[in-house]
């Protein structure tokens, strides 16, 4: 096995041409196995440095197949996947494995192994030096929530189901990839873990800012973390690769209408923010009784606001200063899908 030390420098932080060949391109990318069955028949796509992409469709579409063939995991059978400019299908498996994260959803952790071991798996590979690697490890885990004085320690059996999930995705962090790829990371923890894993994600995307590609089943966990949301149909064909907004606003085709469903203009409220563009002045004799609601805050939650409070509009502010009124008419036309 490979171990060619990494000299990407200090704690593994990706270079500057790392970070610019983080993109993600598939080319008329076709898997047909031997009996036949073809499982993607020539899909284009074009994900962005930075940019989490989320795949999703019916069972058997073929987005688990997109996923592993991209760290040829599968060999496709025809077309090029290019990271940056380098067509993966031509590099060495085994390297380009360790500058791409992979999460999938039973973690997958060495169960003999502590979590601090785990961790540290590819930079052990690597040949990173132990003083390297530990301290890797325990910026790693402060960055997903778990403290290494407490965590480090323990077992895979001692954790909790999401807990063991944050280690898997400081593991697949761990040698600064320059690609995340998540299959189903999230499904098997129960729904009030599930938003919270949700949530820590979204706030280390920020921070980490990779280049992710995540396949889920779950429609309004695609619209909750994706910037870019790609639905596929049987063989891999793409249906619509659009923001979360246009493809609830917006379906492009039949089957797409279908897969959002007959409430996507309510998941629509979910992921459009509150503009100025929708608001009505603030009245010349003073500020509405009403509640009020943050600018940039999502229609969805200005609706539960309303709701909750039985007001049929609420004040904006920005930085606690009212900017505007939203009344529940112009409010519910944000959702209203096409």
């Amino acid at each position: 096995m490979d171990v060619t030390p990494d000299t990407s420098g200090a704690g593994g932080r990706a270079t500057g041409d790392a970070a610019r060949a983080a993109s993600i391109t598939l080319d008329a990318v076709r898997k047909r196995y031997p009996d036949g069955t073809e499982a993607v028949r020539g899909l284009s796509l074009e994900i962005k440095a930075g940019e989490l992409v989320v795949l999703i469709g019916p069972s058997g579409c073929g987005k688990s197949t997109v996923l592993r063939m991209i760290n040829r995991l599968i060999e496709p059978t025809g077309g090029r996947i290019l990271l940056g400019d380098e067509d993966v299908t031509q590099a060495d498996p085994v390297r380009l494995r360790r500058r791409i994260g992979y999460v999938i959803q039973n973690v997958g952790l060495f169960p003999h192994q502590t979590v601090r071991a785990n961790v540290a798996t590819v930079p052990r590979l690597l040949g990173w030096s132990r003083d390297r690697s530990r301290e890797r490890v325990d910026e790693l885990l402060e960055l997903v929530g778990l403290d290494p004085g407490t965590f480090g320690g323990r077992y895979p059996h001692e954790l909790s189901g999401g807990q063991r999930q944050r280690v898997g995705v400081a593991r697949a962090l761990a040698a600064d990839p320059v690609v995340l790829l998540m299959d189903e990371p999230f499904s098997a923890v129960d729904p009030i873990v599930r938003t919270r894993l949700q949530e820590e994600f979204l706030r280390l995307q920020a921070e980490v800012r990779k280049t992710i590609v995540l396949v889920t089943h779950d429609l309004d966990e695609a619209v909750r973390l994706g910037d870019r949301i790609a639905v596929l149909s049987e063989g891999g064909h793409l249906e619509q690769y659009d923001s979360p907004a246009a493809l609830l606003g917006t379906p492009a085709t039949p089957f797409v209408r279908e897969f959002v469903g007959a409430d996507r203009g309510i998941r629509r409220l979910v992921v459009t923010p509150v503009g100025r563009d929708v608001l009505d002045p603030v009245p010349a004799d003073g500020t509405p009784d009403a509640p009020a609601v943050p600018l940039g805050g999502s229609a969805y939650d200005a609706l539960a606001v309303m709701l909750t409070s039985a007001a049929d509009r609420v004040v904006v502010t920005d930085e606690g200063r009212p900017v505007g009124v939203l009344d529940r008419r112009r409010l519910l036309d944000l959702g209203r899908a096409d």
